[in-house]
């Protein structure tokens, strides 16, 4: 997301701004609020809460946390030592939801190597 906020053109912000524009984009709200987060000032966030307030958000349920803890555990268990469980908690919301995830994080890929239902756009 933050490449596509600095304007740059990428496979995965073609892709992103594609489906931004059929209306296919939904968004966890845990990244809306790493997204508003960024801001680098007023101005910046109030452009930045217009942009995206237009998508359906995801908000995720206790179950869907239990779930995103417990793969963060799995992945540990294999090896794998996640950077944040923000990525397990919007990769397993994902999963619950059969919806693909468009990402440009390493950490998606690695956490696809212990739950193969995780579907990568990238």
């Amino acid at each position: 997301m933050d490449n596509l906020l600095r304007g740059e053109r990428t496979a995965v912000t073609r892709m992103l701004t594609g489906l931004l524009e059929t209306g296919d984009a939904v968004l966890a709200a845990l990244v809306l609020q790493e997204i508003l987060a960024g801001a680098r000032d007023a101005l910046a966030l109030a452009t930045l809460k217009r942009r995206f307030n237009a998508l359906s958000l995801l908000v995720p349920c206790a179950k869907t946390y239990a779930d995103a803890g417990a793969l963060y555990a799995r992945c540990r268990w294999r090896g794998i030592t996640p950077r944040s469980p923000h990525d397990h908690l919007i990769g397993q919301q994902a999963i619950k939801l059969g919806l693909p995830l468009l990402h440009d994080d390493a950490d998606f890929v690695h956490i696809t190597s212990v739950e193969p239902r995780l579907a990568l756009l990238y």
